[in-house]
């Protein structure tokens, strides 16, 4: 589908407004990729209020700069996801274990419940999932420091 025929806007609320070509508005609308953690750079649909498939984007990337910043920054908020940059200790190396760690966002405590909770995801990147429901990204964990790396390599 031609993904050109549509343009986006934010509304007095702050909601993501879709309006087609042939006039119709579709309010709050939300953005959904289709893969966020295996191709975070493919496909995405441009969803309505209620669930519904409005728009398939195949790339983020076509569209015209206005529609791509309100895009990437809707997502931005919908897929927070801090980056771990070192890990500075874990209080146990059994699991349940409550890990400090320095993010893109800061120092923060994680609990991870089990070895489980950590995915690899090809790359060297690494998906680990806390007690607490949120989940924190490693982009690739040779890139870590060597203690980082140590404490890591304990829990895989």
């Amino acid at each position: 589908m031609n993904t050109l025929d549509f343009t986006l806007a934010r509304d007095t609320h702050g909601r993501l407004n879709l309006t087609l070509a042939d006039g119709t508005v579709h309010e709050g609308v939300v953005p959904v990729r289709a893969f966020p953690i295996s191709a975070p750079d493919g496909g995405l649909s441009l969803v309505s209020a209620d669930g519904h498939e409005l728009r398939w984007i195949e790339r983020l990337a076509d569209l015209p700069a206005n529609a791509r910043e309100l895009i990437a920054a809707e997502l931005a908020v919908r897929e927070f996801m801090p980056m771990i940059r070192r890990i500075n200790e874990v209080s146990t190396f059994s699991t349940p274990s409550t890990w400090t760690v320095e993010t893109d966002r800061g120092l923060t405590e994680l609990v991870l419940k089990s070895e489980d909770d950590i995915r690899r995801l090809g790359d060297g990147r690494l998906l680990i999932a806390t007690a607490q429901g949120l989940q924190f990204g490693i982009a690739k964990a040779s890139d870590l420091d060597r203690h980082s790396r140590k404490l890591l390599e304990r829990f895989l």
